[in-house]
């Protein structure tokens, strides 16, 4: 047994038993949780524009006007209804205008990234990009689409073509790229970078967003405390901030052993923001709780939501991993990360395709698919775990250990009910 080795179950047990650490504080988010949210001026927004296309229905731009208003609507609520209201009055946009004007394309194309439709949104950039008109802007996007599209070599391009160390929108991208070829401390160096210019430009909007991908970053990398810290700033701009709260609770649950709290938190959010992802976390604390009845509610919850057929396949990756569980349906698993293999033909598809053959009782296949697609290919820790278990199955022992080193030193991001899992390897 190797000494990192060693080192690494000693962690694992450490973890598992029990984690002690504090660094939240419910006085620090506590005055946040009264707060309500009030989507009426939204609203109000919304109908201004619609007021104005029953008097002039011919003035496009009013359309382009009212999907900038129902996407406000659904990042302050998570309603996917508004985001589907947002898509419709783009493409009649779109039409009345010709397909002219490039902002109305990357609109789209924005909308459609938001729906996991990324083929669809870089034909609209590569039509954009075409025109001509404000071309940088066209290109950071069609980085955003090939990198989501595992297309590496053309979303590296791209990045190279926009490179400029002064510019936010380049700094976030460059992180980006830095974190998805595994140099986490390099992406946070890029992050703070950007954050500064944030700070220094006072746009909350970039402010917000440098706040929770640093909190996120920050966490990845084991410093809880900073994690936290950025988070709260997060929610002294917008005390709504679903997305930073959310990043609590998990603290709360995945660092400090503290499931009531963070069940306490995401009850908060779920009042005025819907999210079904947010139902699968609650599912999941449950089950670290050994609460059957919450946590059957919770999938049901989560079950009844993703009937909207709105979502598209915004979910597949939840979808196929809940198929996984239950072997009546195996085969609708294999077929949904089919799917999702060729939407988005990154790495991480092809490891849900790969875990669903490997549940399947196919681990030659499964095992294939990993050296092919898979393995080496990314470092993400739930992907790693999903390796290691395939490895096993076909007696890869060596790599099984390396691998179980690895997830040691990602509990905090794979969370407690993982632990003996990664125990067992």
């Amino acid at each position: 047994m190797t000494i990192k080795y060693f080192f690494s179950i000693i962690a694992l047990t450490i973890l598992y038993s029990c984690n002690t650490n504090q660094v939240t504080n419910e006085v620090d988010y506590k005055i946040y949780l009264s707060s309500k949210l009030n989507v009426s001026e939204l609203h109000a927004n919304a109908q201004f524009w619609t007021d104005k296309l029953k008097n002039t229905p011919d003035q496009f731009p009013y359309l382009a006007k009212r999907a900038s208003a129902y996407t406000q609507v659904f990042d302050a609520t998570g309603d996917i209804s508004y985001l589907i209201k947002a898509e419709q009055d783009l493409i009649e946009a779109i039409d009345q205008s010709k397909r002219t004007i490039p902002s109305y394309l990357k609109s789209l194309a924005t909308n459609y990234i938001s729906q996991h439709r990324f083929k669809e949104a870089l034909v609209l950039l590569k039509e954009a990009e075409d025109n001509g008109e404000k071309l940088n802007g066209t290109k950071k996007m069609l980085f955003d689409v090939y990198l989501e599209l595992g297309n590496n070599l053309a979303a590296e391009s791209y990045l190279m073509q926009i490179k400029d160390n002064s510019d936010f929108d380049y700094l976030i991208r460059l992180a980006k790229w830095k974190d998805h070829n595994g140099n986490l401390e390099a992406a946070i160096e890029q992050l703070e970078k950007a954050k500064a210019i944030a700070e220094a430009s006072n746009l909350k909007e970039i402010k917000q967003w440098s706040y929770t991908n640093l909190a996120d970053f920050y966490g990845h990398a084991g410093e809880i405390e900073m994690s936290y810290s950025y988070y709260l700033k997060a929610l002294e701009l917008d005390p709504n901030n679903a997305y930073a709260k959310k990043g609590i609770a998990w603290i709360l649950y995945s660092h400090e052993n503290n499931p009531k709290k963070a069940l306490q938190l995401l009850d908060h959010i779920s009042s005025y923001y819907k999210s079904p992802d947010y139902d699968l976390l609650k599912a999941e604390i449950a089950e670290y709780k050994n609460d059957s009845e919450l946590k059957e509610k919770a999938l049901s919850d989560y079950k009844n939501a993703i009937k909207n057929k709105n979502y598209g396949a915004m979910y597949n990756k939840y979808n196929i991993l809940l198929y996984t569980e239950n072997e009546t349906s195996l085969t609708k698993a294999m077929a949904v990360a089919q799917q999702e293999v060729e939407n988005r033909p990154t790495p991480q598809s092809y490891d849900l395709l790969a875990w669903s053959y490997f549940k399947n009782g196919d681990i030659e296949r499964a095992n294939t698919i990993i050296e092919d697609h898979v393995y080496g290919q990314t470092s993400e820790p739930e992907v790693l775990y999903h390796i290691a278990e395939i490895y096993k199955a076909v007696g890869k022992t060596d790599k099984v250990k390396v691998l179980k080193s690895e997830l040691a030193t990602c509990l905090y991001e794979l969370g407690p009910t993982m632990a003996p899992k990664i125990k067992q390897l």
